[in-house]
């Protein structure tokens, strides 16, 4: 909090007004540079001007919305925006807060860095017109997902957001990318069709998709005419379709095809960005939405001592989650140790990562007294994965720039011929392992903490032995690839300067987070908190108090 109080000579706190433009501005700003980019048409030094000015704009709303929304002393905590003046629950409501601003952070520090280090592997501009507005399309799908306030307006955010990445993934055209991007859209339609059977299931049973005026609904069925049961079965419609988005096993096998079918700096922002999007809506819909609904719960989880009983349908996502998490953190860890190339066991890797997000927020579903801290487990976790991993693939990107290939066989050397692409991706590599001081020491040491808070020794075991699988592929990718002799592919690299120097910043970010933690700490804190307070969610988006009688169908 120290920090935090020695920015005091900034302005504090702003109108309500200037807080409900800043939630927009985001959103603006990205579908504004998209468009701006799509316009330059042959003009290319204009297209990336404006491609680095609209994501430069987008740090600083961002940074914004941080200060003088969520973190500043006298912060509301909470700002809405009602698109076109209607209100909730009948119009279209972007609502930012501690949770969708933190997300909006780690997206703001990745897409930056991917924009900048695309700029340097894109020699033949001509050809590459359309990447930099499909990757600001991508940015306003995301950024969209964050601060929508109601299901259906999520559903059409995440479709924006996969269609961009559809594009990616096939980029190139080869056999290799269209049959990845042939499974990865197959997969994401079939999970687009199930999200809109939810979201009409929801409309049909609440009577709302908007999430405060469903948060309002389901704390009170008996007053609106609602079972609250067939709620449950749909919301795990939902928790299905993101985990999909997040890559949690058993929906994680289109994740190494694609990630290593889009370019590099396209990975980084799946693995940073798309990904944060599922665990958001995990979270979001969880605890703010559903968690108050009445329903009586009894499960025991096999293997780990836990006996799950509530009369919440949180209980159900901690069971739910409990699987995914801990199959997530053994197959991608697993699956990581035998990769053949940097970015596929990077994409087994991301695997794992998300499964040891997904932990603390099981373990927050279903121990109340751990709830906020499970939630601030998760956020430290899902933040030093974006660095990392951002990081680690950009690197993918900068050594192929360098050496023409990415495959472990035909790397070696790399720390004695480049270190300026070795000391950046050591970071990142201890960083995911967990080492101290770093970023991930941070995370790792929080999901640790929450998961030997629960008593559970296998939980403890699951934690221990995911780290022990992580510090293995690390210590392969390392060896393999920067370490020995120096290949024939190495031996006349030359990393690129500019891409070298966006590895550096994001390896003193990692460095960062991890000597300054204390704000950081904080502004998860806040995050979490957002995202259990429900009951200031629906004061800040729907204030009205009025209790209308009816099921389904009445907005």
């Amino acid at each position: 909090m120290s920090v935090i109080a020695s920015w005091t000579q900034i302005p504090a706190a702003i109108g309500a007004e200037a807080a409900s433009t800043l939630v927009v501005a985001p959103l603006l700003i990205a579908l504004v540079t998209a468009v701006a980019s799509l316009l330059s048409g042959r003009w290319h030094r204009g297209r990336i001007g404006v491609s680095v000015l609209g994501a430069l704009a987008y740090l600083l709303a961002v940074a914004a919305i941080d200060w003088y929304i969520v973190l500043a002393p006298d912060a509301p905590g909470i700002a809405t925006y009602q698109v076109g003046g209607w209100v909730a629950p009948f119009g279209i409501t972007l609502v930012v807060d501690g949770l969708s601003a933190f997300m909006l952070t780690m997206v703001a520090v990745i897409g930056m860095a991917s924009l900048l280090s695309s700029i340097r592997v894109l020699p033949d501009l001509d050809r590459h017109r359309y990447y930099f507005p499909l990757f600001h399309f991508l940015m306003v799908g995301v950024t969209g997902a964050f601060l929508t306030g109601d299901l259906f307006n999520l559903f059409v955010w995440f479709e924006v957001m996969l269609m961009a990445s559809y594009l990616f993934v096939a980029y190139d055209g080869n056999a290799l990318q269209t049959r990845a991007a042939f499974w990865y859209v197959s997969l994401n339609l079939v999970a687009s069709a199930v999200f809109l059977l939810g979201v009409g299931g929801l409309y049909a049973t609440a009577g709302s998709l908007n999430m405060a005026d469903l948060s309002r609904r389901l704390a009170e069925p008996a007053a609106y005419g609602i079972d609250p049961v067939p709620v449950v079965g749909l919301f795990g419609l939902l928790l299905a379709v993101f985990a999909i988005k997040a890559g949690l096993v058993p929906f994680q096998f289109w994740i190494p095809s694609a990630y290593q079918a889009a370019p590099p700096q396209i990975a980084a922002l799946l693995a940073g960005a798309t990904k944060k999007v599922g665990i958001y809506a995990i979270i979001r819909l969880s605890f703010t939405v559903v968690g108050d609904a009445p329903v009586d719960v009894s499960l025991a989880v096999p293997f780990t001592g836990f006996e799950m009983a509530g009369d919440s349908p949180l209980v159900f996502v901690g069971a739910a989650l409990f699987a995914m998490a801990i199959a997530s953190i053994f197959v991608g860890g697993l699956g990581a140790i035998g990769g053949r190339s940097i970015e596929s066991v990077l994409a087994y890797s991301s695997i794992g990562q998300v499964g040891f997000i997904a932990l603390p927020v099981a373990i927050a579903a279903v121990v109340p007294g751990l709830r906020t801290f499970g939630i601030v487990a998760a956020l430290v976790y899902a933040l030093n994965h974006t660095l990392a991993k951002g990081l680690l693939f950009l690197a993918v990107g900068a050594v192929r720039t360098a050496t023409g290939t990415s495959r472990l066989a035909e790397l070696g050397g790399l720390a004695g011929r480049s270190p300026s692409l070795a000391v950046p991706f050591f970071v990142g590599l201890l960083a995911l392992v967990g080492i101290p001081p770093l970023s991930g020491f941070f995370g790792k040491f929080l999901v640790f903490d929450v998961a030997a808070r629960t008593a559970s020794s296998a939980l403890v075991v699951v934690v221990v032995a995911g780290s022990v699988l992580s510090l293995v592929y690390a210590t392969r990718l390392w060896t393999r690839s920067f370490w020995g002799p120096q290949s024939t592919a190495v031996e006349t690299a030359v990393a690129d300067h500019v891409q070298a120097a966006v590895l550096l910043a994001l390896a003193l970010a990692i460095v960062g987070v991890g000597v300054g933690f204390e704000p950081v700490y904080a502004f998860a804190e806040a995050g979490a908190e957002a995202a259990l307070d429900a009951d200031a969610y629906v004061e800040a988006v729907d204030p009205a108090d009025e209790v209308s009688t009816g099921s389904g169908g009445d907005h």
